[in-house]
């Protein structure tokens, strides 16, 4: 399994397009979960405490598989997330 952390910046003044489209974004992180590819996520909070972005930490077979994954997620689909980083990742067994 290849691991992924995905860093994610909402576009400027998104909050009520986020929250339109959050029932499906945690909908897709529970399928994940269930099929072992989500290891940890949430949202990042501003100053004030109001969703800003995500961190996830995900697992795939292969790069095809998170690209997929990628392609369909209804933040990056809907654009809330506007600056998307990932890196390849590797989950520390302690």
């Amino acid at each position: 399994m290849k691991q992924y952390v995905v860093i994610a910046r909402d576009a400027a003044s998104v909050l009520e397009r986020r929250l339109a489209v959050r029932g499906q974004h945690l909908e897709g992180a529970a399928a994940l979960k269930a099929n072992g590819h989500f290891i940890m996520g949430g949202a990042m909070l501003d100053e004030g405490g109001q969703m800003c972005g995500s961190v996830m930490v995900l697992q795939f077979e292969d790069d095809a598989a998170f690209q997929n994954w990628y392609d369909h997620e209804p933040y990056i689909v809907n654009g809330v997330w506007q600056d998307i980083e990932v890196k390849p990742f590797k989950v520390a067994n302690v």
